[in-house]
């Protein structure tokens, strides 16, 4: 099956497993969309992640973190730069979301980043989601 916009089919995924209470959530794999969860991991915003090969394009299977009243560790996410609609900034302008409470993640010459880390490597790229 083939999606306009595959980041934004991920997000809206995570965003439903969440609203359900669902443990884990599955999703067709790309290499930006390991990244992506890479940095959800590493910000604690989901448990785990692990690829599976189908022999096709493989499925990118991601637990989900929820803290001890069972309520989700993500309490939002939106894209921000679509297909039709391209965001970028420079390392001057890297948007904060909610004051610096939540992530902003970027596609940057040197791969997919958080905005902190652009900042700290003075870079800029397209802005492609916010998560708090």
């Amino acid at each position: 099956m083939s999606f306009t916009d595959p980041i934004a089919d991920m997000l809206t995924r995570i965003r439903n497993a969440f609203k359900v209470k669902k443990r884990e959530v599955n999703i067709p794999s790309s290499r930006m969309k390991v990244e992506i969860a890479k940095i959800l991991k590493d910000e604690g915003y989901i448990k785990n992640f692990k690829v599976i090969d189908d022999n096709k394009q493989g499925i990118l299977n991601i637990t989900l973190k929820y803290n001890e009243k069972t309520e989700s560790v993500i309490t939002g996410l939106r894209r921000i730069s679509r297909p039709g609609c391209r965001i970028y900034c420079n390392r001057e302008s890297i948007p904060k979301v909610l004051d610096g409470l939540g992530i902003v993640i970027l596609s940057t010459s040197d791969g997919i980043a958080t905005g902190k880390k652009c900042q700290e490597l003075g870079i800029g790229g397209e802005v492609l989601c916010y998560v708090w």
